[in-house]
């Protein structure tokens, strides 16, 4: 067992107290002016590596990852390149794999020591900081603490109440983006062969728009470039994304397309520095004093939620003026609804156009005649497209607009909406879906010995309000920070907490260990950097890149303890325990991670022979039909789908209208440079110039002005809503920021709280934590 004393050492190691740090922050001060990457990401690769409790080994451990025989990164989904650098990875890598690589454990001396109900007054980053969980635990209750549990006494305890349950669509079974192929599979199959297809996950609440709307526009709900087109692109456009911190890898790809001329323009409301300048680390001339290369050409600060409106400019100006650049024989042979889209492009005003977008005829004739001139051209994407009502359409409309010339399915052009967790896409891929089609549901019950469930499943709004109304009773987390990355924080920690059992399968301990229900697990796992031995033979998972790449991972650390399991052998444990009349191998597939490969390579299309398509350096890259310009849509054509522009939100409107109310902005929440979706690695936003403290708002100088409100004043944020509930989330300090009027900006998962369950995008039901119409008031400074 670890060493006890060890534990106790290390159980309150972290940065210094982020409301102390807060006198002296920087709050305020200018945007750095730096490039992004360059010396500032250096000092902070070495800062993540001293601060993680075992410098030597976070540092030995970076040289597996991204490599043919290493493990994948935990971070960000971007691609790896065909040829890798003994070098591939990126400051906000090494930060994740420094978090995943400490030797700080946590377990039973711990839990004695602290309450549920204290570490709930814990922030964010305190909790994740205190190491890794090693041990099984249980809720006691009468304790109100964790306390330890067998492997044995856990499975038994989720299975006699799975079992238990009048119907299995009473359970939800939520998936996490880290989760690799292997324990997707299995887990999906567990759910599946128990009886529901409630499944509840992180593309819920990121991308579950971009799949939506490529799957009905272009018949398949993923990106058509690969790393290889970026290096052919022309232009490059970039929509409602900060790669500098959110996959930093992505700007050498930026920095090398800038290079060699080819146009890269930014739709994003918020000027980012690592969209602006980037200094490779790699390159001495960057490194330099004044070095680092212009990445943005045109840079277009559209307002929150006004994509849509912008590339119905494009359109707009593209129809008038450069109609004899489109591709006629690639619309006449691979589209329909051309007329249609023309239509409304004439039928579309200059005055909604403007009034949406925030951008002028004039600022939006350079960017489309860019496109227009350009052969070969990417649109590129994440979250500030995707968390909005209308993030459907505003997808299909940038769609349309590469279709126009013909730029999808052909080299250096097409569709990258750029995911987050490392295998988000290739979860879903695995079957990680409430709605599977009826053929993979056939194949999986031709190889399987279970009558597969037919009935759509919950998803994740529909979770929350099934745990509410009591018609969901038991939610087991596979991976991820259920309660931090929801929506409505509250109802979401209510909803949790009215469950019969919850279950997190976890290396680190967060938030949703702490919303309890009537009993409680968290069950360790492996990381991703730590070796996986199963009957004396080491392991390897597979993950799907946003660009369709499959390879292996395998971790080359030791387990930072004994008691640990993998994934694929918690969910068998489960299954077992679950399901003992149920013929399925589940001890063949964990002793062999090859045998899991080979059951997907028979259910899932674009895997036959996957063990040895993998076994190459580099893996596989799966077939995109639409990449082949083959459309698997209702029509078997790509389609224009011309979306009319959405009306303007009713709360800004009303409120706007009426005199004596406080006015509404509209809030956009985003990631500080210290944290990775919940995992908070630190208190600084070192390209927004924050240090040491994460409740800030970002705010229009002009608005603080017109609100009369200075840098550092305190305002408590809440949504502007007539349903009854207040949401408010208190104490958030003043940035003077350049952002359009009337938005403001501020970091998750704070700010979570403030986006109404119900609020979410059409046909998505993704939550609109991008646009959520808030009221701002003032706090008197001895409050």
């Amino acid at each position: 067992m670890t060493d006890q004393k060890t534990e106790q050492q290390t159980t309150n190691a972290g940065p210094a107290d982020g409301k102390t740090k807060a006198a002296a922050s920087g709050a305020g001060k200018a945007r750095a002016k730096a490039p992004a990457g360059g010396w500032g990401s250096l000092a902070g690769v070495a800062r993540s590596l001293l601060h993680s409790g075992n410098p030597a080994k976070s540092t030995l451990t970076l040289r597996g990852v991204n490599q043919p025989h290493g493990f994948d990164c935990p971070g960000c989904a971007w691609g790896d390149p065909e040829h890798a650098s003994s070098f591939e990875f990126c400051e906000n890598g090494v930060k994740a794999v420094a978090w995943e690589a400490t030797s700080r454990v946590v377990g039973p001396t711990f839990f004695a020591e602290h309450s549920v109900e204290w570490l709930k007054r814990q922030d964010h980053h305190y909790l994740e900081a205190q190491g890794r969980i090693y041990q099984p635990m249980r809720y006691e209750r009468t304790l109100d603490r964790y306390v330890p549990v067998s492997w044995e006494e856990a499975f038994q305890l989720v299975g006699q109440t799975l079992r238990g349950l009048e119907s299995p669509d009473e359970a939800l079974f939520y998936t996490s983006g880290r989760t690799s192929n292997e324990a997707a599979f299995l887990y999906q199959l567990f759910a599946r062969a128990y009886g529901t297809n409630n499944f509840p996950d992180c593309s819920n609440m990121c991308h579950e728009a971009s799949g939506v709307a490529l799957g009905e526009q272009i018949g398949t709900g993923k990106g058509t470039v690969t790393l290889d087109d970026f290096e052919k692109a022309d232009a490059i456009f970039v929509w409602g994304q900060n790669p500098g911190t959110n996959h930093p890898r992505m700007l050498g790809t930026l920095r090398e397309a800038a290079l060699r001329g080819a146009k890269i323009v930014v739709f994003n409301p918020v000027r980012e520095r690592g969209l602006e300048r980037f200094a490779h680390p790699k390159s001495v001339k960057d490194m330099l004093p004044g070095g680092g290369v212009s990445i943005a050409t045109h840079y277009c600060q559209v307002r929150v939620g006004g994509d849509m409106a912008a590339a119905k400019g494009l359109l707009k100006i593209l129809f008038e003026k450069y109609a004899d650049r489109f591709d006629q024989a690639f619309i006449r042979e691979h589209t329909e609804g051309f007329e249609r889209l023309k239509a409304d492009a004439e039928a579309t005003t200059w005055e909604e156009i403007e009034a949406q977008s925030g951008l002028t005829r004039a600022q939006l004739e350079v960017p489309a005649g860019i496109y227009a001139n350009a052969e070969n051209t990417i649109f590129t994407w994440a979250m500030g497209l995707t968390q909005h009502r209308h993030s459907v359409a505003t997808i299909q409309t940038l769609v349309d607009v590469l279709l126009l010339k013909g730029n999808i399915g052909k080299p250096g052009a097409g569709a990258c909406p750029v995911r987050g967790h490392s295998n988000v896409q290739g979860d879903r891929t695995m079957g990680i879906t409430e709605h599977p089609s009826p053929q993979f549901l056939d194949r999986l019950e031709a190889v399987f010995p279970i009558k597969a469930p037919r009935q759509p499943g919950l998803g994740t709004v529909r979770s929350i309000e099934a745990m509410l109304e009591g018609r969901a009773k038991v939610f087991i987390g596979l991976g991820g920070n259920f309660a931090a990355a929801t929506p409505d924080t509250r109802l979401t920690e209510q909803a949790l907490s009215n469950c019969k059992l919850t279950v997190h399968i976890s290396t680190k301990l967060n938030r949703s260990h702490l919303i309890v229900g009537e009993q409680a697990l968290i069950l360790p796992c492996l990381g991703r950097t730590e070796i996986d031995l199963q009957d004396g033979v080491a392991q390897m998972v597979t993950v799907e890149d946003s660009m369709s790449m499959v390879h292996g991972s395998g971790g080359i650390n030791r387990p930072v303890s004994p008691h640990l399991l993998s994934e694929p052998a918690i969910i068998a444990g489960l299954a077992k325990a679950t399901l003992p009349e149920v013929k399925i191998d589940w001890d063949g597939f964990v002793a062999d991670y090859s045998r899991i490969r080979a059951a997907i390579a028979r259910v899932v299309p674009g895997f036959e022979g996957f063990n040895h398509k993998v076994s190459k350096p580099g893996g596989f890259h799966l077939r995109n039909p639409a990449r082949e310009r083959e459309w698997k849509t209702e029509t078997g054509r790509a389609r224009f789908m011309a979306n009319p522009l959405p009306p303007a939100d009713p709360a800004l409107t009303r409120t706007a209208a009426a005199e004596g109310t406080p006015r509404v902005f509209t809030l956009m929440t985003f990631r500080s440079h210290d944290q990775y979706n919940t995992t908070i690695y630190g208190y600084d936003d070192r390209y927004r110039g924050i240090f040491g403290y994460r409740r800030v708002l970002f705010m229009n100088r002009e608005d603080m002005e017109a609100e009369g409100l200075g840098v550092g004043d305190i305002v408590d944020i809440r949504t502007a809503a007539d349903d009854g509930v207040e949401r408010v989330a208190e104490g958030f300090r003043i940035v003077g920021y350049d952002i359009p009027r009337g938005q403001v900006a501020s970091y998750y998962p704070e700010t979570n709280v403030l986006v109404p369950l119900w609020s979410y995008g059409e046909r998505s039901m993704t939550p609109t934590s991008k646009s959520i119409p808030v009221t701002l008031t003032r706090r008197e400074p001895e409050a």
